[in-house]
């Protein structure tokens, strides 16, 4: 797809789409783990929602919210498209610009059974520099931390 996604500056009015996204869009991110797994809110979920509110998010769409990123410093912290908008480029538009303002290294995490996100990050240079535990509301998932210099 030609270079139609939009991105801009999140404002407090995109907070009930974001939500939505999160909502619809977290799971997936799991579905290649043993599970189960069941859905904590993004509100509800005070670490991550604290570190994504601590950070620079954009959107991308006008006027409806196809998908949302966050970067702090150099850690880019979510990316996150709504399931009608993947495939579209939305997530590489929005991976794209995070690179773009994030530190050098910039960094990131990711479940490392979510072979799309990992093979996405690879080719946009991310290279994985260690394997940790992670979890996701109380329940252990293998992760990834990534770099790209």
């Amino acid at each position: 797809m030609h270079s139609t996604v939009s991105i801009r500056p999140f404002e407090p009015g995109d907070f009930s789409a974001i939500e939505a996204i999160y909502a619809h869009s977290k799971l997936d991110e799991l579905r290649f783990e043993q599970g189960p797994f069941e859905l904590l809110p993004l509100k509800q979920d005070e670490q991550r929602f604290r570190n994504l509110m601590a950070a620079h998010i954009i959107v991308s769409g006008q006027p409806d919210v196809q998908g949302f990123g966050a970067v702090f410093e150099s850690e880019i912290r979510a990316i996150f498209v709504h399931p009608s908008y993947r495939g579209k480029g939305v997530g590489k538009a929005l991976l794209q610009h995070l690179i773009s303002v994030a530190g050098k290294p910039a960094r990131l995490s990711v479940a490392k059974s979510n072979a799309p996100a990992v093979e996405l990050y690879r080719r946009y240079g991310f290279f994985t520099v260690r394997e940790f535990e992670a979890n996701y509301n109380g329940v252990p998932v293998q992760a990834i931390e990534m770099e790209r210099s």
